[in-house]
């Protein structure tokens, strides 16, 4: 993936990307949050912040509610208790919307349109239109190494062509907070080491990530973690501190360590 300079669209035209606010400022903020399906409890009374520049790390197995957690804060789905505010306003709020950027675990393209086609898409329900949505188009398509498949129906990618492009999407009108469910599922060695050098990028450029992943090896490049099981936030803090307190000297031993706590409070 490609360098680019750095910018943020809004009002109708690209600026330069601010910050919103000074880093440490949070820019997240989960207050006892619930989730309920029935009788199933997807996330339990769960408060956590999440700062302005970071890249923060939601870590957990399948099942353990990360993608409800994500689902909640970019404001597709409603809790059944507690308060999520991002940017300053609770969720769920459109004012948001033109400042998040979302990229689902399952695709949202359109796989009977082409590269191109598919961004413009996107591009018209962010308002981002005329000579700029072009210039965007081309130059995210440059960025995730795609401009010479612009022209291509998405069907016939790859499903590592169509995370790049599903990242292109999230990012092309240029938000301030980025939250990726599963970004490197599926994909090989080389290109999430790729993804995670351009989650790298965007952070030095001031953009604010939010990732879920169940690759614990991913966690070192994050700020923060998050370590989730069973909707319960089992840990919140640096990788090194998570591993200084479990007196372990890798994620994986440390995730058991506080899974097994978990089992214990039971």
């Amino acid at each position: 993936m490609t360098n680019s300079s750095s910018e943020v669209y809004e009002g109708g035209q690209i600026q330069g990307r601010g910050k919103v606010g000074e880093n440490g400022e949070p820019i997240v903020v989960v207050e006892q949050l619930v989730k309920q399906f029935g009788k199933l409890r997807a996330v339990a009374n769960l408060t956590m912040t999440i700062n302005t520049g970071e890249t923060y790390g939601l870590i957990g197995p399948n099942g353990s509610g990360k993608t409800t957690l994500i689902r909640m804060m970019v404001g597709l789905s409603r809790p059944s208790g507690g308060t999520i505010t991002i940017l300053g306003e609770r969720m769920p709020s459109r004012k948001v919307s033109p400042r998040l950027g979302y990229m689902p675990q399952l695709s949202a393209l359109y796989l009977d349109l082409t590269a191109k086609e598919n961004m413009r898409f996107f591009c018209n329900i962010y308002g981002l239109r005329g000579k700029e949505q072009s210039r965007r188009i081309q130059e995210m398509l440059e960025r995730v190494d795609l401009a010479d498949r612009a022209n291509d129906v998405v069907g016939k990618f790859s499903g590592g062509m169509r995370q790049r492009l599903s990242l292109a999407c999230a990012l092309v009108h240029g938000p301030r907070l980025v939250v990726l469910d599963e970004p490197t599922v599926g994909v090989d060695p080389e290109l999430r080491r790729s993804f995670w050098d351009y989650f790298a990028q965007l952070n030095s450029e001031g953009v604010t990530i939010i990732v879920s992943t169940h690759h614990l090896d991913e966690a070192s490049r994050c700020t923060r973690l998050g370590l989730m099981r069973l909707g319960v936030l089992l840990g919140h803090d640096t990788p090194e501190e998570l591993l200084r307190q479990s007196g372990k000297d890798n994620m994986e031993d440390a995730f058991l360590y506080y899974a097994g706590r978990q089992e214990v409070v039971k």
